[in-house]
């Protein structure tokens, strides 16, 4: 686990320091920070996540690769649904909504036909991976 720690803390120091850009294995790749309360904690989390649109909607999948549980982010958001949200250079708040039904379906149809992988990972997993919409706040 320390290992993707790792390569978060780098990604997120790379991003931070170039507006949002970053190179290796995710250069290109539509990024976003998530910044989540912990649900016992109490600490704050940053993770790296790829994300689509959705009209003024910001989608991100937990797929925490195909896991048989959700990523701890997911976790803190169900707790603590306010989250900060960094694209490229801007900052803001934002209310996470967990999607279910016909719209969970649509949107992770949307956003795993731009990013194949998610098709990967849910056949990896008996999990249906959760999809999450992030409105802005104010």
């Amino acid at each position: 686990m320390s290992e993707l720690n790792d390569f978060n803390q780098r990604v997120i120091s790379e991003f931070r320091t170039n507006q949002g850009k970053v190179g290796g294995q995710m250069a290109g790749m539509p990024l976003l920070l998530l910044t989540t309360i912990g649900a016992k904690s109490g600490r704050s989390l940053t993770k790296p996540l790829a994300y689509t649109r959705d009209g003024e909607r910001i989608v991100v999948i937990a797929s925490f690769a195909g896991s048989p549980h959700n990523p701890a982010w997911f976790v803190n958001l169900e707790a603590n649904p306010t989250v900060t949200v960094e694209i490229g250079s801007e900052k803001f708040q934002a209310k996470a909504i967990i999607t279910s039904g016909e719209e969970r379906e649509r949107l992770f149809k949307r956003q795993a036909e731009k990013m194949s992988i998610f098709n990967d990972y849910q056949k990896k997993t008996a999990r249906p991976i959760p999809v999450v919409v992030l409105e802005r706040i104010g």
